[in-house]
């Protein structure tokens, strides 16, 4: 299991569009996804669970994965929130 804290920093956050393009993401990998905001688990391949999670502008979580890629995975995921996830 690797694990990243991240900081969205972008003006929509983690809802809508950009958050369906992180699961078809994170869906590519057979590794577990999770994100953990406030001591609450999120699946990390579940539109449902991702959004509610809420995470807006400014959001803090931990990116979780763990798995046969996860690594992979995780470098990813970051990269994607990372950058303006508006543009994917």
């Amino acid at each position: 299991m690797v694990e990243k804290k991240v900081v969205l920093d972008n003006e929509i956050g983690l809802m809508g569009r950009p958050a369906a393009n992180f699961i078809q993401t994170a869906k590519k990998f057979l590794a577990d996804v999770y994100l953990e905001r406030d001591h609450k688990v999120f699946n990390g391949k579940s539109i449902m669970s991702v959004l509610s999670m809420g995470a807006g502008k400014g959001a803090k979580f931990i990116l979780r994965t763990d798995g046969p890629d996860e690594e992979e995975a995780l470098e990813t995921l970051l990269a994607y929130l990372n950058h303006d996830i508006t543009m994917y």
